[in-house]
């Protein structure tokens, strides 16, 4: 089979991941304790201090991220 049907897609919606990659991601990274809510219907999330590590591991600058 051709390699390029197997491909997956990884959907940019303006400035972010979108579609079913963005929804893993965010699934993942809240199982994980990496992002939270402080109250189930806050429409963000921040990340936790485990995640702030987690991320810096994996080589992601959270410098660019404004603090709200």
């Amino acid at each position: 089979m051709n390699q390029l049907n197997n491909r997956k897609p990884a959907k940019k919606c303006y400035e972010h991941i979108g579609g079913k990659l963005g929804q893993l991601l965010l699934e993942q990274f809240i199982d994980k304790g990496w992002i939270t809510k402080d109250n189930p219907t806050d429409r963000h999330y921040y990340i936790t201090e485990k995640g702030e590590k987690e991320f810096t591991k994996l080589g992601v600058d959270l410098s660019k991220i404004k603090s709200d």
